[in-house]
């Protein structure tokens, strides 16, 4: 049974599969068997909307900057101002950002679960390429 580290990158205050949870940013967690775990009980699934939204995976000790430039990078994609279309069009142009996209979607751009794990390095990239403040 292998543990994969993560920890908080946004407050997580939610109900959870095992009760109500209200864990801080920087709080560590583990992921085992595919359901990140706190204080043994389970918290939600490593691929669901809220550990995309509150949680980074750690095995490699970024992952603090990686929640950081997760957060950056949808942030800044979903601003509706005057460089919304063009940010759009750099990332369906980039090689980079389309190993991320879910294939499932032809003509929307909606990140997979690999984009919450990417190296940090790809994530950079993206947030370099449309602008994102880290």
């Amino acid at each position: 049974m292998e543990k994969i580290p993560y920890i908080v990158k946004k407050r997580m205050r939610l109900e959870g599969i095992g009760g109500h949870v209200n864990l801080p940013y920087g709080t560590r967690l583990e992921a085992v068997d595919g359901m990140i775990i706190h204080k043994g009980a389970a918290v939600c699934a490593v691929t669901s909307r809220n550990a995309h939204l509150h949680l980074a995976r750690d095995d490699d000790g970024q992952g603090r900057e990686r929640g950081a430039l997760t957060l950056a990078i949808t942030s800044t994609l979903e601003k509706r101002d005057k460089d919304h279309q063009a940010r759009w069009d750099r990332v369906w142009e980039d090689e980079t950002a389309q190993k991320y996209r879910r294939q499932d979607h032809e003509d929307h751009f909606l990140w997979g679960h690999a984009f919450f794990e990417a190296p940090v390095e790809d994530l950079r990239h993206i947030a370099d390429l449309i602008g994102a403040r880290r």
